[in-house]
């Protein structure tokens, strides 16, 4: 755990979002990421809990305090590392993902919980600014497709019969 006080000493920031005006003339993200140091509070958040419950949380059991320590200290990639050891795509789920781990955090019985979901979009970016994570295609291909319904495509004309 990064800093034990830091429960008690920092509150919960909202992330910043975009301005409405501008997010409707594109399909950017809505949220800013949080300055580094604002970030760096928001992880000391996390608590030395003795049963981290967010873990259970999360339907991948993603180490969610290991991270979120690892953040705070600015080890990086010892965290991207930590985070791909529970979670092969961060950068889809982490987006995706209600983040059900905040609503099991611990500190949320009596305060706002961790800023969880904010701190692995952080940890992907840093990770994409960085390099640390690349694509790694198959050696061979097997030649099958997927097919991934309700994608939001829109479905196509019935066959002429």
């Amino acid at each position: 755990m990064g800093k034990p006080t830091g429960f008690i000493e920092v509150r919960r920031e909202k992330q910043p979002v975009r301005p409405v005006t501008v997010r409707l003339r594109d399909w950017q993200e809505v949220y800013v990421p949080y300055a580094d140091d604002a970030l760096r509070g928001q992880t000391s958040r996390c608590m030395d809990c003795g049963i981290p419950f967010c873990h259970q949380g999360c339907p991948l059991g993603n180490l969610i305090p290991d991270w979120n320590d690892l953040v705070y200290r600015d080890r990086w990639h010892a965290a991207i590392d930590r985070l791909h050891a529970t979670n092969n795509f961060p950068e889809w789920t982490g987006r995706l993902c209600p983040a059900p781990c905040e609503g099991s955090c611990v500190l949320g019985i009596n305060d706002a919980p961790v800023t969880i979901k904010a701190a692995e979009n952080a940890i992907v970016e840093r990770a994409f600014e960085e390099g640390w994570i690349v694509a790694r295609p198959p050696v061979r291909r097997t030649g099958k497709r997927v097919a991934v319904v309700g994608s939001g495509l829109p479905a196509l004309p019935p066959p002429p019969s």
